[in-house]
């Protein structure tokens, strides 16, 4: 290894990735990436199986399995946060959901002083860029990008159908598209799945095409330490290799660029000297420089789990059973088809609530049967069930550095649930999803509700579940925010307020979390922040059409005694 590179680049993940394989398309610039977790063994099905994504978050292999500190509005449980570990990073253990986010939600961000080409026709031509989906191009999306994008295929499982035209039947709207002109609505969800049935992490697409450069360096199981100044511009970095306490530094000729995510990356600036004074001074890290923003703002989205027992056995359930398993796996690794080679979630939606809401406030998942993300609790029966959960709360929390020490997590607080807002957005979505659950379309496969079960109802029960049983969907951002404000840490190039030769650029820059799943999003940042790093001219922005709702339905506290009269009688029939 050399000690000196014109870049050093923290994590290989979702936007590390992108940043390494796009700064060595020129042959003069030499990148060094550095991975704290290991390679992306190919032949682990772990990883590498759609069907299989609950495994990596099981373990530590692949999981920094983080956990907050005890969530007061969440009956003080400590709450998972897995992120990734290893090249690929998040998008390694993630569900593949390919969902960019609202178009409002980033004109919303363009509204920001030093922002204003972050809107969403500037974002798009990156989104575009970045995808290769199965069906072609058109105004939304890519066809040559290093990220595979696999859309859902008719027959896979009639929950899917029958699930979305149940939306429909509420009253909603259908949309082909949740990426496309319209988010609002439900339809068919996108996957980050090869042609091959395999998962497109990062390190698939872009590294495949970066590791054999001559001008990239990738270094594995390197934890970084600290990154290095000289007054007030980054130098390079000091990281322990492998089980070493001794650390090792490289020296970076024009930037750092930390991509370590949302946990990850204001962590490693707090121990460097970047942060909030007080809490540097409190754990004798010398500072460098006060920025009160490093670990703020920190978000995430919260979800819960509808479960219903199938009637006709068309669930995913016989596929839990071990000696299903074998020939599931053959099929897989063979072919590249069958179930193994989706992340069975299929289909999916956007709604909002309240008129108030001027874009979707709530996302669905669909999920042909009955179990916890992670892998937990599976019920033994035929079942699916609806992921559900609010997509902008106004809850705020934060990361603190513990120690020193770069192997100690850090203090983790999300503070869920600390407005009547999200209280109010999760009876909603319980009630409407219940709406929607029995129209005609789920007839057929509709039995008695399993969770939260139809005996809870008042406000309070409702609240009392989800305090009891509502999760994280591992989307944490926004702990080191654009823009200009006092908790801003960097500004709309990911350059780091009052520092030189520093940017951050991974999810924790977002200044307001997206509606929807944030990977999409991470690699479209990566994209649009490496042509800066380039000076390069931005691509020309989109002129597609999208969707601003006025006319689309919403739905405010449904009227109960009506809806749960319905409820009754089929509870009664079944």
């Amino acid at each position: 290894m050399k000690k000196e590179y014109d870049y050093i680049i923290i994590g290989a993940g979702s936007a590390g990735n992108v940043l390494a394989a796009r700064l060595t398309e020129d042959a003069d610039v030499s990148v060094l990436l550095l991975e704290a977790g290991g390679p992306d063994y190919r032949q682990d099905f772990r990883t590498q199986m759609p069907a299989a994504l609950a495994y990596p978050l099981q373990g530590r292999r692949y999981n920094w399995a983080y956990e907050t500190d005890p969530e007061p509005h969440m009956n003080n449980r400590r709450m998972e946060c897995g992120r990734g570990k290893g090249l690929g990073g998040s998008s390694l253990i993630n569900g593949m959901c390919y969902i960019r986010g609202n178009a409002l939600d980033f004109d919303n961000w363009a509204t920001a002083r030093g922002l204003e080409d972050w809107s969403y026709l500037d974002c798009l031509p990156y989104f575009r860029k970045a995808e290769s989906r199965d069906i072609g191009a058109d105004a939304y999306h890519g066809a040559d990008g290093p990220l595979s994008v696999a859309t859902p295929k008719p027959g896979n499982n009639p929950l899917f159908e029958a699930m979305v035209e149940a939306g429909v039947q509420a009253g909603f709207l259908r949309t082909g598209d949740l990426n496309g002109y319209r988010q609002e609505g439900f339809g068919p969800m996108d996957r980050t799945v090869t042609p091959q049935g395999r998962r497109s992490s990062t390190a698939r697409g872009y590294l495949d095409q970066a590791r054999e450069r001559a001008n990239l360096a990738i270094v594995t199981h390197a934890l970084t330490d600290r990154i290095l100044f000289s007054g007030k511009r980054a130098t390079g970095v000091a990281y322990l290799q492998g089980d070493s306490s001794e650390p090792l530094t490289v020296h970076a000729r024009r930037e750092v660029l930390l991509c370590a995510g949302a946990i990850a990356s204001p962590q490693i600036l707090q121990r460097s000297g970047v942060g909030p004074a007080p809490l540097l001074r409190s754990l004798d890290i010398a500072l460098v420089h006060d920025l009160p923003g490093v670990g703020a703002n920190l978000q995430d989205h919260l979800e819960m789990y509808l479960q219903y027992a199938c009637k006709e056995p068309v669930s995913l359930y016989p596929a839990l059973k071990l000696w299903n398993q074998p020939a599931i796996g053959a099929q897989w690794l063979f072919s590249g088809t069958g179930i193994g080679a989706s992340n069975q979630f299929e289909a999916g939606g956007f709604i909002r609530t309240r008129s108030a809401f001027a874009w979707p406030n709530i996302q669905f998942h669909f999920l042909p049967v009955a179990i916890n993300y992670n892998g937990s609790n599976a019920v033994s029966e035929h079942g699916f069930q609806a992921h559900v959960g609010s997509m902008r709360s106004p809850s705020r929390g934060r990361v603190h550095v513990k120690s020193k020490d770069p192997r100690e997590h850090p203090s983790i607080l999300f503070n869920y649930m600390s407005t009547e807002q999200d209280w109010q957005e999760f009876r909603d979505a319980i009630r409407i999803t219940r709406e929607i659950m029995h129209q005609p379309a789920l007839d057929p496969y509709r039995g008695r509700e399993l969770s939260p079960g139809l005996d809870l109802r008042s406000d309070s029960e409702l609240d009392a579940f989800v305090r009891a049983r509502a999760e994280t969907a591992f989307h944490p951002s926004c702990s080191c925010k654009m823009g200009e404000d006092d908790l801003a840490v960097v500004d709309g190039e990911g350059r780091v307020h009052g520092l030189q030769g520093l940017r951050v650029v991974d999810a924790s820059i977002m200044p307001l979390i997206i509606t929807g799943n944030l990977n999409a999003t991470t690699v479209m940042i990566g994209e649009k922040i490496a042509d800066r790093i380039r000076g390069r001219e931005p691509l020309p922005r989109s002129d597609a059409p999208y969707y601003v709702a006025g006319e689309a339905p919403v739905r405010g506290r449904p009227q109960r005694s009506a809806i749960e009269a319905r409820q009754r009688g089929h509870e009664v029939a079944q």
